[in-house]
């Protein structure tokens, strides 16, 4: 590849980019499912913006550009949220959605409230996510059907013990 990508916190000005990212990655997934009115593709440069302030956003550069990102927050109940884990199509399967994740871990960890665990979901046609995921040690906890062609496969992955005694 030449340069090394690098995964900081995202700032005010990443945002279009960011967009423009999520709309990019989240295509295949509004095929897939045969909806293009996901909240993915819908959301507005503001609401987007709003996120910035208030979730932990982190993004994967390439030079300059934005090739991946993801976000969480972490809930009262101490569970680590995670969403919108996109990966630029030509960035994908070289471990940047792995690393991301790890990253976004990482850094809820350090949240001031303690994190117990690490939820996300995806569409239950989404192997290569599912795949991933499994890979980063989520488990399948339940399935929730949202239409007639989408289910919601909901993960979670426990808190590392070594990671609980620092919290």
């Amino acid at each position: 590849m030449g340069m090394s990508v690098i995964i900081s916190a995202a700032a005010a000005e990443d945002a279009e980019q960011i967009l423009k990212l999520q709309y990019l990655g989240y295509q295949p997934e509004a095929e897939l499912y045969g909806d293009w009115a996901i909240e993915p593709l819908t959301q507005s440069l503001e609401s987007l913006r709003t996120e910035l302030t208030e979730q932990h956003v982190l993004v994967a550069r390439l030079g300059d550009e934005v090739v991946g990102v993801v976000r969480g927050h972490v809930d009262a109940e101490g569970i680590g949220r995670i969403g919108r884990l996109v990966v630029h199509p030509r960035m994908q399967r070289h471990g940047l959605g792995g690393r991301l994740l790890e990253a976004l871990e990482r850094r809820m960890a350090e949240d001031s409230r303690p994190v117990t665990a690490y939820r996300l979901f995806t569409g239950h046609r989404s192997l290569g996510n599912l795949r991933l995921y499994a890979r980063q040690g989520y488990r399948q906890t339940s399935v929730e059907q949202v239409s007639s062609r989408l289910s919601f496969v909901h993960l979670e992955k426990p808190v590392a013990s070594e990671l609980a005694a620092t919290a």
